[in-house]
């Protein structure tokens, strides 16, 4: 097995975006904790890593939770003793609703998971990144298109999205003094089962359902893994990267 260059904990990383970030961070050298609800599909993004690679933990994690999200950064430092890199990648979306009906429950359970997920990872990798030796460490926080113009009927979603940029600004601001950086990448159309009704069509703002582009979910983890590779005198503050004919400019 070989020593891991640097640590990073990977939410939502049963799937999808997550896995491909994970897989891609653990063959490039660094150590990988693997958080998200289903541990069955943890282990299946790790079968998909070198096993002769720095170590991977599967951690089962709810992250709207404090006490699961303390318990994931708990099991980080036994596993490693320090952390240099967060993906804060776990979210969830809700069904298509008209604002004035959709459900308190429904909208708490979106804020939960989005935003507040996003807030209590950073809470905790933050505390372990002013205290270890050398402190300090990078955050990326998965924004999304949604962080900048929103689709139809996706408002709990859309609103956690933009409440990342101003998660984002303030602990970037915030962690200044101690060498952490923050980062925001938002993705469009990133080929997973997240998207894949876009394959067939999706409602657009002019009341037509149409087919959208998607791109390789490997180009999310390639940016991911630039990011998390700088300096931590060097920062992508903000970076976009989407499906180029995807109805994003011009939007509505």
């Amino acid at each position: 097995m070989q020593h891991a260059k640097k640590v990073a904990v990977i939410t939502g990383a049963g799937s999808g975006i997550g896995r491909a970030v994970a897989v891609k961070l653990q063959n490039a050298g660094y150590g990988v904790v693997l958080a998200g609800r289903r541990l069955e599909e943890l282990e299946k993004t790790q079968s998909l890593m070198d096993s002769s690679g720095p170590l991977a933990v599967s951690v089962a994690t709810d992250v709207a939770h404090q006490t699961s999200v303390k318990a994931l950064f708990a099991e980080t430092h036994k596993a490693f003793g320090r952390i240099d890199v967060l993906f804060n990648n776990a979210g969830t979306f809700a069904v298509g609703t008209a604002i004035e009906d959709i459900p308190l429950a429904v909208w708490k359970r979106v804020v939960d998971v989005n935003l507040t997920g996003a807030f209590l990872c950073a809470q905790e990798a933050i505390r372990m990144m002013k205290a270890q030796s050398p402190k300090g460490g990078r955050i990326i926080n998965n924004g999304s298109i949604s962080a900048n113009v929103p689709r139809p009927l996706s408002a709990p979603y859309t609103a956690t999205k933009h409440a990342i940029t101003g998660l984002t600004k303030s602990i970037s601001l915030d962690g200044r003094a101690d060498n952490i950086a923050c980062s925001q990448i938002d993705i469009g159309n990133a080929a997973t089962d997240f998207t894949a009704k876009m394959a067939t069509g999706i409602l657009q703002a002019n009341g037509q359902t149409l087919f959208e582009p998607r791109m390789d979910v490997a180009h999310v983890a390639d940016a991911v893994l630039y990011i998390a590779n700088l300096p931590l005198d060097a920062n992508v503050q903000f970076m976009t990267l989407m499906a180029t004919a995807m109805p994003y400019i011009g939007r509505g």
